[in-house]
């Protein structure tokens, strides 16, 4: 899809946004929905016998990344992942008993942390235990997926990984210049990426994608330009470019940053602008919210044909799976109720002693909520949006429901970030970068929020 880059408009509107990997956010869960609120959800979920999406996340890094807003544990005590992937089987065993083995798996996501901390035996345990206790598919068709440090893994690992049944892989980079590096504490070569990427073809992987975060300290224009140039002969099926958003007082490793050494806004967005140009001459497509991919991939091919989805996974191609989530900090999506588990590993650990799931908040989607995550769905994955469509599915009169959200986007469409035209909203290809903002409209949480910001600017 094409983008236009409007920098005036980019600095009115460049306010904070949530990314809407759900709704409601995560910042609207309460600590009112319990672990008995998930039980009949996931009960009533079988009704239905959707496929499963699992998640799995490990939590361990071997060092510190001083720009990470991950939930993770720094250590260089390999033997903590034992003690760790002993509660994660307890917690499989408690949510595969939820749900009718018949539910075939079709996505499956270690994220992190740094899931490559596992070393090989561990790595091959856990995914047979999973196998063991949930029917996944077994011919290479599922969206299997792995998050990985090149800098902790080798090709022999790849090949491991390959062959207990991952077939996408994605790599964080973020920048690749020696200055940018040591400032964020990531030393990771260029020619260390390429090793493994090159492992990951020779081993027929389905999709590699790369993360790249612009804004990072001593970051210049040229400098970044350089790491795209580079990025770009990798030739990654996907790419993500994430704005840093410095937030020193929720993430305390960004307290090693320099203030001082970030690059300064006005920078910033020309570096988003020559990250677009340089992306599109390499001819990768558009996605939405910071993602870019190759026109035959299939976030792609979803987007044009109308079927693309986003999840806490990011962009998918499996809208329909109740999302599963084990492991410190993780969200599920079950039934169309959200809920997550205790972020605090002592506490995670102690829940699960007591025989209990360890979900410490959560919220049961209301008929209301689901309009608005239909709405925010068609905007964020397609960029357009029938009304007619909105009212036929939840009988509702749109104008009337939406009266103070068609006046916002009215102004919008002052602005040419989106036309109002025949019952539907087009967003412009000015208003694709603002994507997030556009969403907000429709977030009826968002509006009652005061208080510190929460999330990342939207450009």
């Amino acid at each position: 899809m094409k983008i236009k880059f409007d920098a005036e408009k980019i600095k009115r509107y460049n306010t904070t946004a949530p990314r809407y990997t759900s709704y409601p956010t995560a910042v609207a869960f309460s600590p009112n929905f319990t672990e008995a609120d998930y039980l009949q959800h996931a009960k009533d979920s079988n009704q239905h016998a959707t496929p499963l999406s699992l998640y799995f996340h490990i939590p361990f890094c071997d060092t510190v990344c001083f720009y990470c807003a991950c939930n993770k544990v720094v250590t260089k005590d390999y033997s903590k992942a034992d003690k760790y992937l002993d509660y994660l089987y307890r917690e499989i065993d408690i949510q595969a008993g939820l749900f009718d083995q018949s539910r075939i798996v079709e996505q499956l996501h270690w994220g992190g942390g740094t899931p490559t901390f596992l070393n090989h035996q561990q790595i091959k345990d856990l995914m047979a235990y999973t196998r063991q206790s949930f029917n996944l598919l077994d011919d290479d068709s599922g969206d299997y997926s792995i998050e990985i440090d090149p800098r902790s893994v080798s090709k022999e690992t790849i090949k491991l990984l390959r062959e207990v049944g991952f077939n996408r892989f994605s790599l964080g980079v973020q920048d690749v210049d020696d200055k940018v590096q040591k400032a964020v504490n990531r030393i990771q070569p260029i020619e260390e990426t390429k090793t493994i990427i090159d492992a990951c073809r020779d081993n027929n992987t389905h999709s590699i994608s790369i993360d790249l975060i612009y804004g990072l300290p001593l970051q210049t224009i040229d400098s970044f330009t350089t790491t795209l140039q580079r990025v770009i002969e990798l030739s990654p099926d996907r790419l993500s470019i994430f704005n840093y958003a410095h937030l020193p007082h929720i993430f305390k490793p960004q307290r090693r940053i320099n203030e001082d050494d970030l690059p300064i806004a006005e920078d910033k967005l020309i570096i988003l602008q020559k990250t677009i140009e340089a992306l599109t001459d390499a001819g990768y497509v558009y996605i939405g919210m910071d993602h870019f991919a190759k026109p035959d991939d299939e976030l792609a091919q979803a987007q044009r044909k109308g079927s693309l989805h986003r999840n806490f996974q990011g962009y998918t191609t499996h809208a329909d799976c109740d999302l599963v989530a084990m492991g410190v900090s993780a969200i599920s999506k079950v039934n169309n109720a959200y809920c997550q588990n205790d972020k605090n590993i002592e506490a995670y650990y102690q829940q699960i002693d007591d025989k209990h799931l360890p979900i410490i908040r959560g919220i049961a989607s209301t008929d209301e909520d689901l309009i608005r995550h239909q709405i925010i769905q068609q905007l964020s994955c397609h960029f357009t949006l029938d009304m007619q469509t909105i009212e036929t599915k939840f009988t509702i009169n749109f104008n009337d429901y939406f009266a103070t959200e068609m006046k916002e986007l009215a102004i919008m469409a002052e602005d040419d970030l989106l036309i109002l035209k025949n019952g539907k909203v087009e967003v412009t290809a000015t208003g694709r970068l603002l994507i997030r903002n556009i969403c907000m409209v429709f977030d009826a949480y968002q509006r009652k929020q005061t208080g510190k910001q929460q999330f990342s600017k939207a450009i």
